[in-house]
C-alpha cells in the first residue's frame, strides 16, 4: 500500500506545478496543512520534506515553508572565471562579498604552498538569484592585513553582477579538480539546499609565471543549477600559430 505521504506530497506538486501555488508564496503552515489532509503533523513533514528533495520547496527557518523560484542555470568556464557573460547577464544574480583574515592550516597550506599559520586573507562570495542563494566561494590570497598591498594592482574578486569568482589577472597557470558530493552541513545551510542534493565542487588553484600560487578558490554549485565547461588545446598548435 502507497504511503499517505507520497499522496500529499503529489497534490502539493500539482498544485505548484500547475501554478496554484506559486513561486515565493509561502505554504500554509504545517499544523494546518496537516489537518487539511486529516493526517499527523509527522507524515506531512514527510510530504514536505520529499518536496524539498526535488527541489520545489524550501524550509526557511522562522519563517515556514515556500514555494521556490525555478533555479536559472549558469555556465562555469573552466580556466577563466565562473560565469559566461551572457548566462551571467540573463541570470542577474547579484554577489555579496566579505573579506577575513585567517591562517593557514594543513590543507590551505598545501594548496597554497605556504607555511602553517601563514596569513591569509579569504573572501567570501556568494551569488544571489533575487533572495535565493545560487552559489558559494571562498578564495584565499596569500598576505596580511592589506589584500590591496599584498596583490599589488588589487584583487580581482571585487565583483560586479556578471561576475562571480574572477580570476586574479596575473594567474599564468590554472589548475582545477572537479569533483561532486554531497554538501556539507555548512553548505547546505547557506545555500539553503537539501543536504541529499548533490553539489559541483571545484578546487581551483592559480599561479604566476614563476610558479608561485597566487589564489586558492574553493567553489561550491547546487548541481541543479549549473553546468562546466572546459576546453583544451595543444601548446603545438600555439607555436605553429605563432610562428
Amino acid at each position: 500500500m502507497r504511503a499517505r505521504h507520497h499522496d500529499i506530497a503529489d497534490d502539493l506538486r500539482r498544485q505548484i506545478t500547475t501554478g496554484g501555488i506559486k513561486p515565493g508564496e509561502r505554504l500554509p503552515s504545517e499544523s494546518g496543512l496537516a489537518a487539511g489532509y486529516k493526517v499527523s503533523t509527522a507524515t506531512l513533514r514527510s510530504a514536505l520534506s520529499v518536496l524539498q528533495g526535488e527541489g520545489l520547496v524550501e524550509k526557511i527557518h522562522g519563517k515556514g515553508n515556500f514555494v521556490r523560484h525555478r533555479p536559472r542555470q549558469i555556465t562555469y568556464v573552466g580556466g577563466w572565471g565562473t560565469l559566461d557573460p551572457w548566462t551571467a547577464a540573463e541570470t542577474a544574480l547579484r554577489v555579496t562579498d566579505q573579506a577575513t583574515q585567517v591562517e593557514a592550516d594543513g590543507h590551505l597550506a598545501a594548496l597554497l604552498r605556504v607555511p602553517n599559520g601563514s596569513p591569509l586573507t579569504e573572501y567570501l562570495s556568494v551569488s544571489y538569484e533575487g533572495d535565493c542563494p545560487h552559489s558559494l566561494a571562498r578564495i584565499y590570497v596569500p598576505g596580511g592585513p592589506e589584500p590591496k598591498e599584498a596583490l599589488g594592482n588589487g584583487p580581482s574578486y571585487l565583483h560586479t553582477e556578471a561576475s562571480f569568482a574572477v580570476l586574479n589577472a596575473l594567474s599564468a597557470e590554472v589548475r582545477e579538480i572537479v569533483s561532486a558530493r554531497l554538501p556539507t552541513p555548512d553548505e547546505a545551510s547557506a545555500l539553503r539546499i537539501n543536504p541529499g542534493l548533490a553539489i559541483l565542487a571545484i578546487t581551483r588553484i592559480a599561479a604566476d609565471t614563476a610558479g608561485r600560487v597566487l589564489e586558492a578558490a574553493l567553489l561550491v554549485f547546487p548541481g541543479d543549477r549549473v553546468e562546466a565547461v572546459f576546453t583544451t588545446h595543444h601548446a603545438l598548435n600555439e607555436r605553429q600559430t605563432q610562428a
